[in-house]
């Protein structure tokens, strides 16, 4: 989210792509608005990447949320960013074509007609400066890709998340949400490029008086290890996987370190590190670009939760619990990497432990949490404690001051 890099410097944008490339990311996905200082930062992220020989590329996504595209003069801004960047040696190229997508746009016209012809306007605009792969994330219904010539693809943002849960969902659909969404995309394109979505976690919490967003997807059950383990699982199918998101702080789906600047968001992210993402995504991604899981290498744990119980009331908050905060668990969820089997130990405050017994590999587990407890997981082996994770910070508050619905995170060394 450039919007949120106001701030930022080069040597900001630096460290994020050496963290980023260290744990097995390929490039950023710049998403950029209307506001004239975000070209400014991306010709920094840009500069910052001519100073590395990392194999890290970059390619733009107009947020058309907030970018204008109702007459025909509007693409001149979208052009801008080609002229500027387009041939940069940085631009991530697909089938020997500049890739661009979008967030949104299904709603603009461009002075055309119809939404084909919109864009059709659009991407032939901009290859008069260079050649385009067009890749978008319209939110329509996949059904009408073979009647639209303007697309190469198309990218399936709201696939990271089970988004049709509801309180009165069975629950065997919670908990075991399918590959329906990628597979209606799949099934429409008729083998023009796939982008799916990847994602940890969705919780936003604006008032009436700023954004209006206000709601949860469940991103519990592990949800982002299970979604790559479904996305591995069909990886022939796909050929560009998104992770949403590095900086997202107004939607919780962060994975990089919490910098620059915030979109009044503090009030549930400060405090919630989400950097163990990150470390998880490294196994996964390259599982998912070497067809194989890695072996592991040595022993870690990872663990997430929320603050709070789902049907707490805040003390302190003007907006109410989000939308669907019924579909959540008061839950520790536990991921661990073994070398060889070992003894897995979940407390949560004092010696209300929880043990199992897991196998060499990568093995998921939960439990419940306690009100006004932490956490603690340990693994052993041969009565000797080989990883061990116990967040200080958290604590699990039955009576918070806000409501947040955000995820606390925390790695093992």
């Amino acid at each position: 989210m450039v919007g949120n890099t106001y701030p930022y410097t080069v040597e900001d944008w630096l460290e994020d792509i050496v963290l980023a490339s260290q744990n097995n990311l390929d490039g950023f996905v710049l998403n950029v608005g209307c506001e004239p200082w975000q070209k400014d930062r991306s010709a920094d992220c840009f500069q910052a990447l001519s100073q590395t020989t990392l194999p890290f590329k970059l390619f733009f996504s107009f947020d058309m949320s907030s970018i204008p595209g109702q007459s025909a003069e509007d693409v001149h801004l979208l052009c801008e960013y080609m002229k500027s960047f387009g041939n940069h040696p940085g631009m991530f190229r697909y089938q020997g074509c500049v890739a661009v997508s979008t967030f949104m746009g299904e709603h603009l016209r461009f002075g055309q007609q119809t939404l084909d012809t919109a864009w059709g306007y659009v991407k032939r605009t901009l290859e008069e400066i260079v050649p385009i792969h067009f890749i978008p994330s319209f939110f329509i219904d996949p059904a009408t890709y073979p009647t639209m010539t303007c697309l190469d693809g198309a990218f399936n943002w709201n696939g990271g998340w089970p988004l049709h849960l509801t309180s009165k969902s069975p629950r065997r659909e919670i908990e075991c949400p399918e590959l329906k969404s990628d597979r209606h995309h799949l099934r429409h394109l008729a083998g023009r490029t796939f982008m799916a979505a990847v994602s940890p976690w969705f919780f936003t919490h604006y008032g009436p008086d700023t954004w209006n967003k206000n709601w949860i997807y469940r991103g519990d059950d592990w949800l982002f290890v299970r979604r790559w383990e479904q996305l591995i699982s069909i990886r022939e199918q796909i050929d560009i996987v998104q992770v949403i998101s590095w900086n997202d702080y107004g939607e919780s789906h962060y994975i990089g370190p919490i910098k620059g600047a915030q979109p009044n968001s503090q009030a549930w992210v400060d405090g919630f590190p989400h950097t163990a993402w990150l470390t998880l995504n490294a196994y996964y991604s390259r599982a998912f670009k070497e067809g194989r899981y890695p072996p592991i290498e040595h022993d870690q744990i990872f663990l997430w939760a929320r603050p709070h119980p789902k049907d707490s009331t805040a003390s302190n908050d003007t907006v109410d619990r989000p939308t669907h905060w019924q579909v959540t668990d008061d839950t520790l969820w536990v991921v661990v990497f073994a070398t060889s089997p070992a003894k897995v130990k979940l407390y949560a405050g004092g010696d209300h432990k929880k043990s199992f017994h897991v196998k060499a590999g990568v093995t998921k587990l939960c439990r419940s949490l306690k009100g006004g407890k932490g956490v603690k997981v340990t693994m052993e082996r041969k009565g000797a404690v080989v990883a061990h994770c116990a967040p200080h910070e958290f604590r699990f508050q039955i009576r918070p001051e806000v409501h947040n619905f955000n995820a606390f995170t925390a790695a093992s060394c």
